[in-house]
């Protein structure tokens, strides 16, 4: 998947600060904000999952911006991600 995408990034074993996960719709979105790093990663999911606070992950996310509050934030879009 890298190599067909040149614009994702792979990190492994990265220990999780914060998780929070919120009901839209039919969506649940979730936040996560890692260790040494000032961005957050997003995804949304079908299904809340179990905490992810302390744990080590494995991720797979690219670089974007989202309009918030009428200014722009860099955020990290979550491909996948799985407990290390």
């Amino acid at each position: 998947m890298l190599d067909e995408h040149q614009e994702l990034t792979h990190s492994e074993d990265v220990k999780v600060q914060s998780h929070t996960q919120r009901e839209k719709d039919e969506w649940v979105l979730h936040t996560v904000m890692i260790e040494n790093c000032d961005t957050p990663f997003k995804f949304k999911r079908r299904k809340k999952y179990k905490s992810l606070i302390g744990a080590n992950v494995n991720m797979t996310y690219y670089a974007t911006t989202e309009g918030i509050a009428g200014f722009e934030m860099d955020i990290f879009k979550v491909v996948r991600i799985k407990r290390s």
